[in-house]
């Protein structure tokens, strides 16, 4: 494999679809809002892109299979709305600048095949978080920016870049007549975040029009919290340890004088 590719599993005609992207990332915050949303509207996967930008090693299923990092494409019908989806979301991102480009270019060529106008990326943002996790929205317009913050984010610290597809993306989509908005959910970023993910989702729900049930989200939000707190507890004792070892040996030294 010299170059990305798409290999598209079924063809299919779409109204006004909106690509949402959840790659991997800080907090694994938009891939886990996107498969949130794959597994919640059960959309149907239409397209793989491999790339030999991607990481040189292959992953194992649960059957003993090998496979190559790839990335996903999926697709809902909005029966009720004006916009059906294409959900983007994968095993890893490009490791190279160059292949981050290539990438991206790869995925806006598909998505204008398939008619997207809209563009609308998920990721993380670093911080200490104080309760609920905040989103932070930029866009490619003012127009687009509106809906998010109408739909309740927070204007982006001006002069914050937004690192690789999350923000690339969107970069190359304003040369492509194609509108865009950023959803960064705040989070510490070192372990996957559920709690930034939900955050996203109530975002993009009233962006939307969507209805979905977070209930699924919640119980995996409690399943962090415990390996948080688990965390906290190992952490104090390796310093209580480390506190003692230096107690002992700073009464050596005392006992040796």
């Amino acid at each position: 494999m010299r170059k990305t590719v798409i290999v598209e599993k079924e063809e299919v005609e779409l109204r006004n679809p909106i690509l949402i992207e959840g790659l991997p990332g800080l907090g694994m915050v938009g891939r886990i809002t996107v498969k949130y949303l794959i597994r919640q509207l059960k959309a149907k996967k239409f397209a793989e892109l491999y790339s030999p930008h991607f990481a040189y090693y292959v992953l194992i299923d649960e059957n003993g299979s090998i496979n190559l990092l790839k990335n996903e494409f999926y697709y809902w019908r909005n029966d009720s709305g004006e916009n059906d989806l294409i959900l983007l979301t994968g095993d890893a991102q490009a490791q190279t600048v160059e292949g981050q480009y290539e990438v991206a270019d790869a995925i806006i060529d598909f998505a204008k095949r398939n008619g997207v106008k809209t563009i609308i990326t998920v990721g993380g943002y670093r911080k200490d978080v104080v309760g609920t996790p905040k989103v932070f929205a930029s866009a490619t317009s003012q127009e687009a920016l509106k809906k998010a913050l109408d739909a309740g984010a927070l204007n982006s610290p001006p002069g914050s870049p937004i690192i690789g597809a999350a923000g690339l993306l969107l970069g190359l989509a304003k040369f492509r007549d194609m509108d865009g908005i950023c959803l960064l959910g705040e989070t510490p970023g070192y372990i996957p975040d559920p709690r930034a993910a939900k955050s996203v989702l109530s975002i993009l729900m009233r962006i939307l029009n969507l209805r979905l049930n977070l209930a699924d989200l919640d119980k995996e939000i409690h399943r962090i919290a415990q390996i948080e707190e688990q965390m906290r507890k190992i952490e104090e004792e390796r310093r209580a340890t480390e506190r003692e070892i230096r107690r002992i040996e700073e009464e050596k030294t005392s006992y040796i004088g």
